[in-house]
């Protein structure tokens, strides 16, 4: 006999929510469950709140750095940016089978709609999502079940297939009409959603991934904080672009990521990788080339180096200061550069002052 227990995956937005809703409207014990990435995607308090709304457990568990390989090389592709929509999705409904199997629920319950997303909510993607997370028969999907096979619980009467839906498409409206009817009041906007579909995030997981032979989970959430500029094959610096951000830059400081914080009012800069002397330079560079002329200390500049007082005086000042002032150069002048970390292959480009990048060294 199956058990009237299920994993329900709680994401905080309207579909999941109404999914584990329709569970417990029959009576069925419903676990939550939300899988966390620290770079973001679906936000964890977004859910819980959900979550307590519906008067569920849940489990928070975090994705790990294996999680990784998934993205640098998705056996199904990705979709619109560096998103591994299917190969995603089964990553993360073995791990959902594999706590079902833990805590003796009989199925995983998702908030899938049939055709709402063009890459991995066709019926044949969700069919290859259920047999490779090894969920075949346990998968349920109750916004849309009635367009689909019905599943061992519905075969078994551990759940009224009648009383399930057959929602299809991208529209939400009969979604947010059933959440109006329920009272339910806590869920994300559709707006939003995975990172990896972002064009500018997605181009800078591309160099990382580029670049770094085993990124972490780490790297990935470095790459939400700052403006990035590559520098080296194995070195970028990411610059502060508040305090907020000055603030975070600090918190990773540990081997392999140097923090270098003015003591003048500027931003701050990881360099992340091979913290050389000449990528500490470049790092002080680029602070000076983002700090108003007027704020730039004369002689003397002080620094905080992972929280050890540092300064850069002398014969080095002027050469720092000279390239801080122009703009991202030229391939060609790159190229010609004397500087050691410019003498690999390079393309510049300036981007768009919109909140994400303002300059970006590539090779």
């Amino acid at each position: 006999m199956m058990e009237k227990r299920c994993v329900a995956l709680i994401s905080g937005g309207l579909d999941s929510t109404l999914a584990a809703k329709l569970m417990l409207e029959q009576g069925i014990e419903v676990q939550g469950l939300f899988l966390a990435m620290s770079w973001g995607c679906c936000e964890k308090e977004k859910a819980q709140a959900c979550a307590r709304e519906l008067g569920i457990p849940l489990m928070v568990l975090s994705v790990g750095d294996a999680y990784l390989d998934v993205i640098r090389a998705p056996k199904y592709g990705y979709g619109s940016g560096m998103n591994p929509c299917i190969d995603c999705r089964i990553y993360m409904f073995r791990i959902a089978k594999r706590y079902m199997e833990e805590i003796d629920a009989g199925f995983v319950v998702t908030g899938e709609v049939l055709g709402q997303r063009p890459m991995s909510q066709m019926r044949r993607p969700l069919d290859i999502i259920e047999a490779e997370s090894d969920l075949e028969g346990l998968l349920l999907r109750p916004l849309c079940a009635q367009l689909l096979e019905p599943t061992l619980p519905e075969l078994l009467g551990v759940v009224d297939r009648n009383r399930l839906l057959r929602l299809a498409g991208r529209s939400r409206h009969e979604q947010m009409a059933l959440a109006k009817a329920s009272g339910i009041q806590e869920y994300a906007t559709p707006a939003g959603g995975c990172l990896l579909t972002d064009e500018r995030f997605a181009e800078k997981t591309r160099d990382l991934f580029a670049h770094e032979e085993r990124p972490t989970t780490k790297d990935m959430e470095l790459l939400t904080i700052g403006r990035h500029f590559r520098v080296g094959p194995k070195t970028k610096v990411i610059l502060g672009r508040n305090e907020l951000e000055n603030v975070l830059l600090e918190g990773h400081a540990q081997a392999g990521y140097t923090c270098l914080r003015p003591k003048f009012p500027g931003p701050s800069a990881l360099v992340a990788g091979e913290g050389t002397e000449a990528a500490e330079e470049i790092a002080v560079s680029l602070i000076l080339r983002h700090t108003k002329e007027e704020k730039r200390p004369e002689g003397t500049m002080e620094f905080w180096r992972d929280g050890m007082s540092w300064t850069v005086s002398g014969p080095s000042l002027q050469n720092l200061l000279e390239p801080a002032a122009v703009p991202l150069a030229s391939s060609k002048q790159l190229a010609a550069s004397s500087h050691p970390f410019y003498r690999w292959p390079l393309a510049a480009r300036s981007l768009p002052h919109d909140g994400v990048e303002t300059g970006s060294y590539h090779d």
